[in-house]
């Protein structure tokens, strides 16, 4: 797979069926490795290892109900009362972040509310804090270390 702009993480693999698998500690099974998920999982490992999120508090892969269609968002973090602290929107390498991408994420907070959004397609990340009493976000260099 492709090198990512993350920092190096070790990872465990299976090869079933001419597939790779690659392990998800958080739903704490192998899934299929395609490239989006190569970004999750990377993703995942850098919030619990670099910004100190408990894997506790993460959550991966849910459905959601956004103007009554189902969607999946691909990470979310939980405060410890149980408010959304942070989305992640997870993309391809190939795949250009661009409004559409923004525009995704935005829909899924009007149904979570949380306070951070980040989007990355493993190369780019952009992170934003959300001002939900003016309805607008402000971009950040990076989001927040895990703090209780």
């Amino acid at each position: 797979m492709q090198a990512l702009n993350f920092p190096k993480f070790r990872f465990r693999f299976k090869s079933s069926e001419n597939k790779i698998s690659i392990f998800d500690t958080i739903r704490k099974k192998f899934v299929i490795l395609q490239p989006e998920e190569w970004v999750r999982q990377h993703c995942i490992q850098y919030l619990i290892n670099e910004k100190k999120y408990p894997k506790s508090l993460i959550n991966i892969e849910k459905e959601l109900i956004v103007n009554s269609l189902k969607k999946r968002y691909d990470i979310v973090i939980f405060n410890s009362d149980g408010s959304i602290h942070l989305i992640v929107e997870c993309k391809a390498p190939t795949i250009n972040i661009n409004q559409k991408t923004f525009d995704q994420i935005a829909q899924y907070n009007l149904v979570l509310n949380a306070t951070y959004l980040m989007v990355t397609n493993g190369l780019n990340h952009y992170y934003c804090q959300m001002d939900l009493k003016n309805e607008c976000y402000q971009f950040l260099n990076a989001i927040p270390n895990y703090s209780k």
